[in-house]
């Protein structure tokens, strides 16, 4: 059994990090968050450690680390908004424990190297959550792709509604979440890079706070993709069956949907990970490099390669 601490317990996605830790038979120690609405957790243990205080839980931590006993801590989960990622990456390292980051690891891909210094100096790893890798028709589409040379023409759509909190929250801040394309985006961005290789050119045609579309020419494909948080985009079908996001990758006449079962991925990371696998800096790198690209590139007018969603609305 393993030992975890997780920071920003009150976040989201905190939940699915705390019932991965329970689902995978460890122990979540001590949690972190200055607001205190925690309640959930007594789901889940009622001994949990927690702390409103950074200077305070820091001296647990260390307490623990020093004692070396049976709460050592293994593992520090990182949930916190995107642009403190980095900084409790280094925390957690320097803490002689692995951690785990949500996405995306950091905004601005400067940010790495220092962590690949800092896993090299301490021992210890940084993983990350990139759970679409995990989704099982999406597995079985990375095999099929081993051996095909045809260039793909691939059709990406990711729409997963917000309401107006969203924009007056820390995740409207480019500053502080990198904006559309990183916050929501860097899970698909990932996705094509793994499926389908290295980016050969990079087109953005619109940039809004909660809308983005472009085109990518990959080793193996030519994605047109679109990104929205704005329910209006939703298909009619979906809107009809009165649901709030749609994800779907289409490859040639081939169609993915991937809407269900995105939420019940962290328990299958943390198995990859305990297990001795996991997704790392090096694998963040391509899609935090993109989307940093993408968030700093100018906009280039609609061509043929338009999202078919757009062409509908005369984009």
């Amino acid at each position: 059994m393993k030992n975890f601490a997780l920071i920003g317990v009150a976040g989201y996605i905190a939940e699915r990090h705390v019932r991965a830790i329970k689902n995978t038979g460890n122990h979540l120690i001590a949690a972190l968050d200055p607001c205190d609405s925690v309640g959930f957790l007594d789901h889940y243990d009622f001994d949990i450690k927690y702390f409103s205080e950074f200077g305070r839980f820091d001296r647990y931590i260390e307490k623990l680390r020093v004692e070396n006993g049976s709460d050592k801590i293994d593992y520090i989960s990182i949930c916190v908004p995107n642009y403190l990622h980095d900084s409790y990456c280094r925390f957690g390292l320097r803490a002689d424990s692995d951690v785990i980051c949500e996405k995306p690891l950091v905004i601005n891909p400067w940010n790495l190297n220092p962590l690949l210094d800092l896993e090299q100096s301490t021992g210890r790893k940084i993983k990350t959550v990139l759970q679409l890798r995990l989704i099982p028709d999406l597995l079985k589409l990375k095999k099929s792709m081993v051996n095909e040379s045809q260039i793909k023409n691939v059709v990406l759509t990711y729409i997963t509604s917000r309401g107006n909190w969203y924009a007056s929250s820390w995740k409207g801040s480019i500053e502080k979440s990198g904006g559309i394309l990183t916050n929501i985006g860097i899970h698909f961005f990932d996705l094509v890079l793994w499926l389908f290789g290295s980016v050969q050119d990079a087109i953005i045609y619109n940039l809004e706070q909660n809308k983005a579309s472009g085109f990518l020419r990959l080793e193996k494909a030519n994605v047109r993709w679109f990104l929205s948080t704005d329910h209006n985009d939703l298909p009619y079908e979906v809107k009809k069956e009165l649901k709030t996001t749609y994800r779907a990758i289409s490859i040639d006449d081939y169609l993915v949907d991937f809407t269900d079962g995105f939420t019940d991925l962290h328990t299958k990371v943390y198995e990859d990970i305990l297990s001795g696998g996991g997704f790392g800096i090096e694998d963040a790198k391509p899609s935090i490099q993109l989307t940093y690209d993408l968030r700093n590139s100018k906009l280039s007018m609609p061509d043929e390669n338009i999202h078919p969603f757009l062409q509908e609305k005369n984009v």
